[in-house]
């Protein structure tokens, strides 16, 4: 695994034991966004996302980008206005319906005939698509194939247990020559449960290693005194680009 040169030393846990049993049903997700708990919602946008969007895109045009569990991520409109299709999944309508009200966009709703109770939302032009039910059900739906995956707040909210299905249920949505961008975090998973879950290196060569390349674009500090109340003292953040071996 390639890593990028940094001034950051990050300390390695063992996984397997600490968080592995953490369970959070997709109640308790539906329930964070009701309480307004969405620490993880980022209004101006990931700002590794735009400082290596170049890298992501590698210039070309009229791309499939997928957002696993998207919430009302503001980069699902930077993608749909420069010409991107834009396919996201989240659990909670409302986190949905925040995105368009909060983006000024028109859109419809319709249901999803595969998945009893699931339905999907689409901005009037046709190039956002945002699918509310479970990601795990989104194998029954023919969403077709995507040139760009944009991976963060997705694999560290997965529930430790599910890792390895969410993985396949990625990998079989991309097309030949995909880059799948992965944000992860790294903290003392000893000191604080999550989710967010803690990621290493390990957990991710395991995951993917079989069938992408796997290199570390940055790892960045992005402690805030919000984490205090985690019970940590520090949290990196670090970016992968994945591409196919």
């Amino acid at each position: 695994m390639d890593d990028a040169s940094t001034l950051i030393d990050v300390k390695e846990y063992s996984d397997t034991e600490v968080q592995k049993n953490r369970v959070l049903t997709l109640e308790e997700w539906r329930e964070k966004w009701v309480d307004g708990k969405i620490g993880f919602h980022q209004e101006q946008g990931h700002q590794l996302l735009k400082k290596h969007l170049d890298t992501f895109l590698k210039g070309e045009n009229v791309l499939r980008v997928f957002f696993p569990l998207c919430g009302k991520a503001v980069e699902m409109k930077w993608f749909a206005d420069r010409g991107h299709c834009v396919v996201g999944v989240e659990i909670s309508e409302l986190g949905i319906r925040e995105f368009f009200t909060e983006q000024n966009l028109s859109y419809s709703e319709e249901p999803i005939m595969e998945i009893p109770g699931a339905k999907v939302f689409k901005n009037s032009s046709g190039n956002i698509s945002l699918y509310c039910c479970n990601l795990f059900d989104l194998p029954r739906v023919n969403i077709g194939k995507f040139d760009r995956i944009w991976d963060r707040g997705a694999l560290v909210a997965v529930n430790p247990g599910d890792r390895k299905c969410y993985t396949d249920i990625m990998l079989s949505l991309t097309r030949k020559g995909f880059r799948y961008l992965l944000a992860v975090l790294s903290y003392d998973p000893t000191k604080h449960p999550g989710p967010p879950f803690y990621v290493p290196d390990a957990e991710i060569k395991n995951l993917f290693g079989s069938t992408c390349n796997i290199h570390c674009l940055e790892k960045v500090d992005v402690f805030e005194e919000r984490h205090k109340s985690w019970g940590i003292d520090y949290i990196v953040e670090k970016l992968y680009l994945l591409t196919e071996k």
